[in-house]
């Protein structure tokens, strides 16, 4: 089954509220909890005693929004989210666009995203 990006996003919501749920976001990039408190710079308690934290919230949001900008070159969310994960990038010394997420690198990983899907690359 092929789920959209719209799909995808909502199951990443807290239900009830505005922010995103750090379990959901890990769960659709399959990380581990430590993985994703490691990628936001903060501990992996914060990601169930302080969801609302600012930095956690900052990390998540930049996460969905390279997946977002995967899923407009790569609508299977599934491969999408597989690109961000796992395939290396030349123009980037070969780091995936997770690891510049780590990085703070969000606006390079989505500009090479933009340029792919204009048909650009470099």
């Amino acid at each position: 089954m092929v789920a959209s990006f719209a799909d995808v996003l909502e199951s990443t919501r807290e239900p009830g509220t505005s922010r995103f749920s750090a379990a959901g976001v890990a769960d659709i990039l399959g990380l581990q909890q430590q993985e994703l408190a490691e990628l936001a710079g903060v501990h992996r308690n914060t990601l169930r005693t302080h969801p609302e934290s600012p930095r956690l919230q900052s990390a998540l949001r930049d996460l969905m929004r390279v997946v977002s900008a995967a899923a407009a070159v790569q609508p299977d969310a599934q491969r999408a989210i597989f690109l961000v994960k796992n395939e290396p990038i030349p123009e980037f010394r070969h780091k995936s666009l997770l690891q510049l997420v780590q990085e703070g690198r969000t606006e390079d990983a989505i500009g090479y995203l933009e340029s792919i899907s204009t048909g650009f690359v470099g």
